[in-house]
């Protein structure tokens, strides 16, 4: 069975995250994912407090296990999320779309395991500075937001720069990605995509059936013209008319932001998956098929152990 420092650490079977998924990543499929043996995590996303605790519960009545919370930082209710967070004392908290440093020393102090998503080196030191016990090295193959590495360069890089375990994320869907990213220092995985179409996913069923019908280039990159929003999502009518206005002369960066406002929700609960925002990875061509959370852990795990044991057969 495959293990690691971080299953040590976080007391879970499996060292597989489910990635923190506005819109998507509710109490329900955390707790799916907890009771499987990965770590399950809600989405803060830019919801107030009261979602939050809502969606805690939720999975504390659906699981015993151990399960995290993502933050975003960017949102508009970060501080009262996260004061939320340390008073509820959840096992984990991941962070993303910027520097977590003001309100780690609140998680830290409630016990809470800080395991921030960086996209550079820089990003890596900075987390293990302040106390963080892991990060998340996330290449740009992944959906949502993204930054401008890619898996196979960031991840060892980052492992080399801090002495903290390393999870991978990005391009990472099956049993080879997890091997691969293993091959590569990292401790573990996180996986967002792959967990689009899990049974206990909420999503709305025209979106799952969006990434299952994907294939190797129906992911496009929005927002880079301006940088700090860039988001790969499924290529459909709302990419290719954000694309067009993003590339105008007189296009603004006020402008794009406002592009994006309600978009993703229109396709994770609307089902618009014409004009909405279908935030998906690169790996959405592998994936093939809707099945419980706990069986596409199992089954990562299963194919990346069968590779890993037989790597030797490449050393003459």
């Amino acid at each position: 069975m495959i293990s690691s420092q971080i299953c040590d650490l976080l007391g879970i079977r499996y060292p597989i995250f489910q990635g923190g998924m506005a819109w998507i990543s509710d109490g329900k499929l955390a707790a799916a994912v907890s009771e499987g043996g990965g770590l399950g995590i809600i989405s803060a996303m830019n919801a107030d407090k009261n979602y939050l605790r809502e969606q805690i519960r939720t999975a504390r009545n659906l699981t015993d296990k151990p399960f995290g919370v993502n933050i975003m930082l960017m949102s508009p209710h970060v501080a009262e999320v996260a004061a939320l967070v340390a008073e509820e004392k959840v096992a984990v908290v991941t962070t993303g779309a910027g520097r977590p440093t003001q309100y780690m020393p609140q998680w830290l102090e409630a016990g809470i395991t800080v395991i921030p998503v960086v996209a550079s080196v820089a990003m890596a030191k900075m987390a293990q500075d302040a106390g963080a016990a892991a990060v998340i090295a996330e290449g740009q193959e992944s959906g949502g937001h993204i930054g401008e590495l890619t898996t196979m360069a960031i991840v060892p890089q980052v492992c080399d720069a801090v002495s903290i375990p390393v999870l991978a994320a990005g391009g990472i869907a099956d049993g080879r990605g997890m091997a691969a990213a293993m091959m590569l220092g990292a401790q573990g995985v996180q996986m967002g995509t792959r967990f689009l179409v899990a049974c206990e996913c909420s999503v709305h069923p025209a979106y799952k059936q969006a990434v299952l019908k994907a294939g190797d280039i129906s992911t496009v990159t929005t927002g880079r013209r301006f940088g700090g929003n860039t988001c790969r999502c499924i290529k459909n009518t709302f990419t290719r008319n954000f694309l067009k206005t993003e590339y105008l002369p007189e296009t603004t960066a006020e402008d794009i932001a406002e592009l994006g406002v309600g978009s993703l929700r229109r396709a994770a609960i609307e089902g618009d998956v014409k004009n909405g925002c279908l935030l998906a990875g690169q790996i959405s061509g592998l994936v093939r098929e809707e099945m419980p959370a706990a069986e596409i852990i199992r089954q990562v795990t299963e194919e990346a152990e069968i590779l890993l044991k037989g790597a030797s057969l490449w050393v003459k």
